[in-house]
């Protein structure tokens, strides 16, 4: 048997935490001296601490651990942990996130901008056009990328053809911003008919009058060009006519530098 303080050089865990596992009883020691109140562990219990160990490391916490150093089913073991990799890669794609964010900031430091001259705002009537459209309710405006897969991938079997001019909508449809649950359709111009499926939708669309600004670069960024585009709106003797779209002339399916998308924001408007 090992003295606790051997044991805790062996199995790289501080006296203090096997003290507090024996407490817990997520590790017992094998025997414990009621005259002194020293632990003694075995060599075998060295494999249980290194269990404990690397589970502690990949962030469960002490009843987690509890619970599959209980669970004699592997597969429930392997639904268990492969639960908890799906859950790490979220907090990491969220963390990336921040870190892009962060990055842009310290990028933007000690740069002025006039938003109102960097874009040039425009008005003009967009003409009726015939579209392919998928609409749903989204987790975040992240994951509009799967509208467009579903928008694909169900009507490759119809052989689009796409409009004169081809173009690419983003349309966001609840009165305000949402961060979950968001109302998004994208549509598609297309020339011909054909069926609807599934979830794809094929329809006229309206003309309609816009105020809008061309935005190149990421998404990060956009929300100066609308800034700019709603200060000409209210500049320049207009109101808002209808929820807010963007046309995308380079995408992420054209290009994967974000520097080179670009991006038209459209505010349907009217004159006061």
């Amino acid at each position: 048997m090992l003295k606790i303080g051997d044991f805790s050089k062996l199995s790289r865990i501080s006296i203090r935490m096997l003290r507090h596992y024996d407490e817990v009883g997520l590790l017992r020691p094998v025997k414990t001296n009621t005259f002194t109140g020293y632990r003694y562990y075995g060599e075998d219990q060295l494999l249980v601490a290194g269990r404990i160990a690397s589970l502690r490391d990949m962030g469960f916490g002490m009843a987690a651990i509890a619970n599959i150093m209980q669970e004699e089913d592997q597969n429930r073991v392997r639904e268990v942990l492969e639960l908890h990799c799906r859950e790490l890669r979220g907090q990491a794609a969220e963390i990336s996130e921040k870190l892009r964010c962060t990055e842009l900031q310290i990028a933007r430091l000690g740069k002025d901008y006039n938003m109102n001259n960097h874009y040039e705002v425009t008005v003009k009537e967009l003409p009726a056009r015939y579209v392919a459209s998928v609409r749903s309710v989204l987790e975040s405006y992240n994951y509009e990328g799967r509208l467009w897969h579903v928008l694909m991938s169900e009507t490759k079997d119809q052989n689009l053809q796409p409009g004169d001019p081809c173009l690419a909508f983003g349309l966001y449809h609840d009165y305000e911003y949402k961060e979950r649950d968001v109302d998004v359709e994208i549509q598609m111009t297309v020339s011909g008919r054909y069926q609807d499926t599934e979830h794809v939708r094929f329809k006229e669309v309206p003309p309609v009058l816009v105020a809008s600004a061309v935005h190149h670069g990421s998404y990060e960024e956009i929300n100066r060009a609308n800034v700019a585009v709603m200060a000409w709106i209210e500049e320049n003797g207009y109101e808002m006519d209808g929820q807010m779209f963007s046309i995308y002339h380079v995408s992420p399916h054209e290009t994967q530098n974000p520097d080179e998308l670009v991006t038209e924001v459209c505010y349907p408007v009217r004159r006061k």
